[in-house]
Formats: C-alpha cells, sequence, structure tokens
C-alpha cells in the first residue's frame, strides 16, 4: 500500500482519485480537439499563394464561408517545397475575407498584420 501524508492509502482510495482525473484529463483533450485544433479547419477557397524568398516554403491563403450563421475566416497553410512533410496550418483568422501576405525574410512571414516565424509559430483568434 502507498502512503499519502504519513497515511496509508487502500487501492479502492487510490482508484477513487485516479478514476476522474483520466475521466477529466479526457474531457479536456475532447474540448481541445473539437474547437482548437488548428488540423480540423475547413478547407476553404484558395485565394492566395506566396513563395517565401528561398522558395522553401509556399503560404496558401483560404478564405471560408461558415455559411448564415458565422462571417467569413481566412486560413493560412504553409506547403514544404523542399521537404515531404504535410502542409500546417499557421494562421487562422475570424471576420476576414483577404489575406495580405508579405515575407519579411526567408523564415518570415506577415499575414494581415500578424507576424508569423515560419513553420513553428501559429496565429488563431481563438486563443
Amino acid at each position: 500500500m502507498q502512503s499519502f501524508g504519513g497515511k496509508r492509502l487502500k487501492k479502492k482510495q487510490i482508484m477513487i482519485i485516479i478514476i476522474p482525473l483520466f475521466i477529466l484529463g479526457l474531457l479536456g483533450y475532447g474540448v481541445y480537439w473539437a474547437f482548437f485544433d488548428m488540423s480540423r479547419l475547413p478547407k476553404g477557397d484558395l485565394i492566395s499563394e506566396v513563395s517565401s524568398p528561398d522558395g522553401t516554403y509556399t503560404l496558401k491563403a483560404y478564405v471560408s464561408n461558415g455559411g448564415a450563421t458565422t462571417d467569413f475566416a481566412v486560413r493560412g497553410e504553409v506547403n514544404f517545397n523542399k521537404e515531404n512533410k504535410k502542409p500546417k496550418n499557421i494562421y487562422w483568422d475570424y471576420h476576414e475575407e483577404k489575406a495580405i501576405i508579405k515575407w519579411i525574410d526567408k523564415n518570415t512571414v506577415v499575414i494581415n498584420g500578424h507576424e508569423l516565424s515560419v513553420p513553428n509559430e501559429t496565429f488563431d483568434f481563438r486563443r
């Protein structure tokens, strides 16, 4: 049996602690997956495509029309031209229909005023 604060805990008491923590962890991950995971964003329609100065990356911007209940949103996806990697969503902003993309250098891009270091930084209006 394990000791906690000088007291012995029985298996039943340990399970009473572990099971709710496990359930809370699963619920937390489910909320993240359903509402904040950038890999689950809608595809949208391609509106812009700009390559980095050295050609390593291509940033593609898509506009997503949410229908009658939500406004337009822009999704930015970085494509790896020199590596065999799948595209990665790095930008998601609401109330936008256009994407103004400008590469500052080979690893820095500005999308609608948001500066990102490619490929690691992301911008998500929900966070």
